[in-house]
């Protein structure tokens, strides 16, 4: 039941939770996501070109890629850029901080990351050593004040991403069988 009213709720639960929780957590972080070592960076060419000092045009950089002498940690699809294994270069390692996190110069996936709001509900990345899902859950749970059960589950081809998602709470006592429920259900 993901309905439009609860939209703004879970934007502005995922909103706190990545100031409140994960935002602070960011300086004393032991993998930080910035490294991409497991992440994959989605970037447009104008976010490119200004974090990668790229100097030219779109055009020689696309042929430098095609040849196999552009960056190693850049690949490019569908119009858009991706980087990974290479530590981004806005990333300040020895103050555990992005020097572009509060400019336009931030790439869009950055401010999703780990919690972002889906059609169903919200998805938290454990990759994220901040990451609680039954913090989360709970906060959820809250900000919906009951009119919704809450609900988290591990996705099964990425054990590494849950799905928070809510069902009435009538529907959500309906699923829960002689073996307990099929989810967490809060």
């Amino acid at each position: 039941m993901r309905s439009r009213r609860f939209g703004p709720v879970l934007r502005k639960v995922a909103e706190e939770y990545q100031r409140d929780v994960v935002g602070p957590h960011c300086r004393s972080c032991l993998a930080p996501c910035c490294r991409l070592e497991t992440l994959v960076l989605e970037l447009d060419w104008d976010r490119l070109k200004s974090l990668w000092g790229v100097a030219g045009s779109r055009r020689e950089f696309d042929d430098l890629l095609d040849r196999g002498q552009g960056p190693a940690e850049i690949r490019r699809q569908d119009g858009l850029y991706y980087a990974y294994r290479r530590v981004c270069p806005a990333f300040d390692e020895g103050r555990g901080l992005c020097r572009v996190y509060e400019s336009s110069l931030k790439p869009p996936g950055c401010t999703d990351f780990p919690v972002y709001e889906e059609s169903q509900g919200l998805t938290a990345d454990l990759r994220c050593e901040a990451v609680d899902s039954d913090d989360l859950a709970a906060r959820v749970q809250r900000a919906v004040r009951g009119a919704a059960v809450v609900s988290v589950r591990k996705n099964p081809r990425f054990p590494f991403l849950v799905s928070l998602s809510m069902s009435s709470p009538g529907r959500a006592a309906r699923r829960r069988g002689p073996n307990g429920p099929e989810e967490t259900g809060l």
